[in-house]
């Protein structure tokens, strides 16, 4: 870390002497105020609920400026990434820091390719849940289950099963996620075919049958890769700080990558574009494009208990550099499909519209995020709804298993303990029982 000029002095208003705290320079962004001694220094904690101002690590991976828009993954922008490069140059890029060279690309996605398959006895594990149980209780179970069939990769001190394990992970999940799709359909599980590229490969195990060839639709392989691609990692959101939680216990990476699928599963998290669409589908329901008016006004007034889902978002305080890229790959999709008259894409767009234009929406900066066109690209290409998040799970799993591997060799790093602010009773006697 690179130390600042400045230093941060802690001051009392009872007159108790002052603390000075270090600072330091990020490469780009805020400073931060070193903390690490003032429980030692004072006998005080500092209260940030939600870690809104709260550096929680160092990182290397990605960099988010939320008021400008910007997102970075090692240093380059995320509209450059996702129009030059595909899903496997992401990956390698933020697994190594760099992006592949001709050579290192068909060495690694070779690599990938041979450990798609997983362990026949997976089949077995997966008969053990309903059918119709959400697709993210069942990956959370599967990716969790991993731990118990690759006893020679959990060596966490060890850089190499650390790797192995890393491309395992990434290697595997479009065959979990696939798997529990097909199960919940009652389909024969289709197994990878290791001359498809990533995406396309994935495509086909969720939908071909034995009964006929499939092929992969070369815009609609582009487009779920893009959505990959966007959503590959995303600084220290909710499930990378869990995994990285988790992991900081030294539990293998199986298990801590699990914890990110567990968290990512809320609807305030992974489940935003499952929750947008829905909206959509009950706004379309109770009349279309001749109710979005009225469904706006209802979103302002804060009694009616009505949510505009798929616009705002918690780090970004402009438009989501991801979100007009998902508009565009949305277009493309449903032009490529024949939907171009899909109502809920032109239920969507006037939605979008107005939220643009109505100065409530502007006041707040409520514009569209990434899970806004996304869900509606995944419903074009027969994704259905529950499976959505599954998807964003394994396309955020390259940056979990980056996020945990950065972690683990950080020397300073230590296992994870928040404090608290206790409010509770005082400490009291137990009652004499007669």
């Amino acid at each position: 870390m690179k130390l600042s000029d400045k230093k941060a002095t802690l001051s009392f208003s009872d007159g108790s002497p002052s603390v000075d705290f270090p600072m330091y320079d990020g490469s780009v962004g805020p400073q931060v105020i070193d903390i690490r001694k003032l429980y030692g220094q004072t006998g005080l904690f500092t209260y940030d609920p939600g870690f809104l101002s709260t550096a929680s690590c160092t990182s290397n991976i990605t960099y988010i400026d939320g008021d400008k828009g910007e997102l970075l993954y090692r240093g380059y922008p995320i509209e450059e990434l996702a129009v030059n490069c595909d899903f496997m140059d992401i990956s390698y890029l933020i697994l190594n820091g760099e992006l592949p060279d001709p050579k290192q690309k068909v060495e690694f996605d070779t690599l990938v390719s041979k450990h798609t398959m997983v362990n026949e006895q997976m089949h077995f594990f997966l008969r053990g849940f309903r059918r119709d149980a959400h697709p993210m209780a069942v990956l959370t179970g599967l990716v969790g289950a991993l731990s118990a069939f690759y006893h020679d990769s959990t060596d966490i001190t060890n850089p190499h099963h650390r790797h192995v394990s890393a491309i395992r992970l990434i290697a595997k999940m479009p065959t979990l996620v696939a798997m529990a799709y097909k199960y919940s359909q009652g389909q024969p599980y289709i197994y990878p075919q290791n001359n498809l590229s990533y995406t396309g490969n994935f495509l086909r195990m969720m939908f071909a049958t034995p009964c006929e060839e499939y092929v992969v639709n070369p815009v609609v392989e582009r487009a779920l890769d893009r959505i990959f691609i966007l959503h590959a990692d995303h600084e220290q959101n909710a499930s990378t700080s869990t995994v990285r939680l988790c992991g900081s216990s030294g539990t293998n990476p199986f298990a801590a990558i699990a914890s990110g699928v567990a968290c990512l599963w809320g609807p305030a998290h992974g489940g935003a574009n499952e929750a947008c669409l829905q909206m959509l589908e009950e706004l379309q329901a109770k009349g279309g494009l001749s109710k979005v008016g009225e469904f706006m006004e209802q979103v302002k007034d804060k009694n009616s208990g009505v949510r505009l889902m798929g616009f705002g978002h918690r780090v970004y305080k402009n438009y989501d550099p991801r979100a007009k890229l998902m508009q565009q790959t949305c277009k493309e999709v449903l032009a490529a499909l024949g939907l171009e008259n899909d109502p809920l894409f032109k239920l969507a767009m006037e939605v979008e519209r107005i939220a643009l234009e109505d100065p409530y929406f502007v006041e707040r900066k409520l514009y569209p995020n990434v899970d806004f066109y996304s869900g509606i690209v995944q419903r074009a290409i027969g994704v259905p709804t529950a499976l959505f998040t599954a998807i964003f799970a394994l396309a955020r799993t390259v940056g979990w298993i980056a996020q945990w591997n950065e972690m683990i060799s950080d020397p300073e790093y230590k296992i994870g303990r928040p404090r608290q602010l206790y409010q509770g009773s005082v400490s009291r006697s137990v009652p004499k029982r007669k």
